[in-house]
């Protein structure tokens, strides 16, 4: 994968090719992405413009969204954080809680150091969006941009994770195969693209408030749309952040160098101030015992 991306292929169709299946693994997808650390930001500021108005159309939608429901705000695979500082900089309210995160660390690392140069206040973090390190109901807004698409074939578990994080509503800006021309579901196809999201939320019991393509898509054959869910909720949103261990559920505390849970014993390191909260736990009950090495 690394060969191809380096003559200019696309690494992800390289690994399909390899493996010989139609659907993009979890490991293909984390080294495809790893593998473009820092290009999205250069893309940014080659082509602000189009950015700038990405993120507008991305914050109009979710500025519609009640004020006392934006207390908190996740952008799922948040990549270099290009999207989540344009849209912090452009919503009517600020969230008190701001976070991000991407399965990739490098990516990560790029757009913590993007938000510090933009001066935007942002949580970000290394975890899985098929289990995400969060509490049941913790996060008031949820939202994708184009991070579910290279999933085919899981969308029911990955709408289902993001149901279950979100508070209030969960905003899925993805490329919807079935508003697509022929030509854009061909490509879908080709790449294993997410198909039948609205089917799939109905399914899982979901309240679709909106479903329709977006009036500014980057790629016009790779349509972007919007689908709303919202969800009536009596839950506190000033309890701020739970942490949840990806593999038992059970709470995590943020000890600053690692994020344990006393439960279970098991601790997710913090590699270079990034939490790496994916599902490879160390087991170390005796993490707080007061030993030094």
């Amino acid at each position: 994968m690394r060969l191809a991306y380096q003559r200019g292929e696309n690494a992800m169709a390289c690994a399909r090719e390899i493996i010989g299946e139609s659907e993009n693994s979890l490991m293909a997808t984390l080294i495809s992405y790893d593998l473009q650390a820092g290009s999205y930001i250069s893309a940014v500021k080659k082509n602000p413009e189009i950015k700038e108005r990405w993120c507008q159309q991305v914050a109009n939608i979710i500025n519609r969204l009640s004020k006392d429901k934006k207390k908190s705000i996740l952008e799922i695979g948040c990549g270099e954080a290009t999207t989540l500082r344009g849209v912090l900089e452009k919503l009517s309210h600020i969230p008190e809680y701001s976070l991000g995160f991407d399965l990739s660390w490098s990516r990560v690392a790029y757009g913590l150091r993007y938000l510090s140069e933009k001066q935007i206040q942002g949580s970000l973090f290394v975890a899985d969006l098929f289990n995400i390190p969060l509490a049941d109901e913790s996060i008031d807004i949820v939202y994708t941009s184009h991070s579910l698409e290279p999933n085919g074939g899981r969308e029911k578990e990955a709408i289902k994770e993001l149901l279950r994080v979100a508070r209030h509503a969960v905003v899925l800006i993805e490329p919807i195969y079935e508003l697509a021309s022929p030509e854009a579901q061909e490509r879908m196809r080709y790449h294993g693209y997410i198909r039948g999201l609205k089917d799939v939320a109905t399914q899982l019991g979901a309240v679709v408030t909106n479903y329709k393509l977006l009036d500014f898509t980057a790629n016009p054959l790779n349509p972007s749309g919007l689908l709303l869910l919202e969800k009536a909720t009596t839950v506190n949103s000033s309890l701020g952040i739970s942490w949840s261990c990806p593999l038992t559920r059970t709470r995590l505390q943020d000890i600053g160098d690692v994020f344990e849970s006393k439960e279970t014993g098991l601790v997710y390191p913090v590699l270079r101030g990034i939490p790496m909260l994916t599902s490879s736990a160390i087991v170390a009950s005796a993490i707080t015992d007061g030993i030094i090495i």
